[in-house]
């Protein structure tokens, strides 16, 4: 039956795409993803699949049952966009000022979407019961897939799989491990106090933009200074504002950025290590100042069993000539929270687009519409493994 799965999703190619491009072209903001909602539970009315709406808050969840006994196994996808502004020349450009599927989201609802599609034609000789995850709000912490799992939507389901659309890895190679794949992700804000004053008369003042600096480069020696050489953490400055006008001393600075763990040793000993070099800094030079930390996405971590089931499935589609294992990446994703509750497992699918080679979140950032399809058979195919 998998090859005739296989089949039907390569005559729904086209619809693949055309779903794919009217939703690049209409993107939504994370917790803002409304319409895109309707538009899936519209899909779903559509194939008289059953569905909620509002799962979680903007999650879409179908329950296609099969005609025959069997495990129950979640498939799940997201849908929210990010703010950047669309600059590829391309029919199907963002509508949207400064909103954009930079992601590839828009392609993993079209392969789920079909793939729903696809198994209700076979729902009678379907063993199991499929559950069509539509997620929103992966992009912006504390995201969809905890308050979704919180719901108890997922209460019944034995395992769950998903996939991303990976732009950096070329079309027809499969990538996963069997332990942890993807980093912890936090964020935190510091402010710093100080004192201003006129440019010409720096001995009066507490330099915030100063002390910011010295901040700024005192945290980076966490990661080479402070943790085991073989851990893994990345501390990262994303934002750094003070000042007004070249010859007035700011008063105060302002300071973002984002940590990435792959355990919660290290996420604590980093927390641990940066208070300790703010207050410092701070200290040192009667600055008051603010740390707020928000932990974010725990780590993803597959398990080991579905992880090789996902391998063995891609080398049984067609067009997957590469399946292997790689080393954790430092990006994050809320699918953790999913594979913390139930046995499950994600994984790349290779969707490199010829002569785009921009990564994600990119505002020229394209994927090869082929791997959408190729997402589609992988899922399906280890549904049906995990069956066996």
């Amino acid at each position: 039956m998998l090859q005739a799965i296989h089949k039907k999703l390569d005559e729904l190619y086209p619809e693949m795409v055309d779903i794919r491009r009217y939703l690049h072209q209409y993107p939504e903001l994370s917790f803002q993803e409304t319409k895109t909602a309707q538009y899936i539970a519209d899909f779903y009315e559509q194939l008289a699949i059953p569905y909620q709406k509002n799962v979680g808050g903007n999650g879409v969840i179908a329950t296609l049952k099969g005609g025959k006994p069997g495990k129950t196994i979640a498939l799940r996808a997201d849908f929210d966009a990010l703010p950047i502004q669309d600059e590829k020349n391309v029919p199907y450009k963002s509508k949207v000022d400064g909103v954009m599927h930079a992601c590839g989201h828009d392609g993993h609802t079209a392969s789920l979407l079909t793939l729903a599609k696809t198994m209700k034609t076979f729902r009678d000789s379907m063993p199991g019961t499929i559950v069509f995850v539509h997620q929103h709000a992966e992009e912006y912490a504390p995201g969809g897939a905890k308050p979704i799992v919180e719901s108890g939507a997922l209460d019944h389901v034995d395992a769950v799989f998903g996939t991303h659309l990976w732009a950096t890895t070329p079309f027809g190679v499969l990538q996963t491990t069997k332990d942890v794949f993807m980093a912890g992700t936090d964020r935190f804000e510091i402010t710093i106090q100080g004192q201003g004053g006129h440019g010409a008369y720096p001995h009066e003042t507490k330099d915030a933009i100063v002390l910011g600096s010295k901040l700024v480069s005192d945290l980076q020696q966490i990661v080479s200074r402070r943790l085991d050489p073989l851990e893994t953490a990345v501390v990262t400055i994303g934002v750094f504002e003070a000042g007004t006008t070249f010859n007035v001393i700011a008063d105060k600075a302002r300071i973002i950025g984002s940590v990435r763990h792959l355990n919660t040793a290290v996420q604590e000993k980093v927390i641990a290590e940066m208070e300790k070099i703010i207050q410092a800094v701070c200290a040192g030079n009667d600055a008051a100042y603010t740390f707020d930390y928000v932990r974010g996405y725990p780590p993803l971590v597959n398990h080991e069993e579905e992880a090789e089931l996902v391998l063995k499935a891609g080398s049984k589609v067609e067009e997957v000539h590469t399946t292997e294992e790689v080393r954790p990446v430092m990006a994050g994703e809320d699918f953790a929270y999913y594979t913390i509750e139930k046995p499950g497992a994600y994984f790349f699918t290779g969707a490199q687009k010829e002569g785009n080679y921009y990564p994600h979140h990119h505002p020229k950032f394209d994927i090869d519409e082929r791997a959408i399809p190729v997402a589609a058979k992988t899922l399906i195919t280890a549904y049906f493994e995990y069956q066996t």
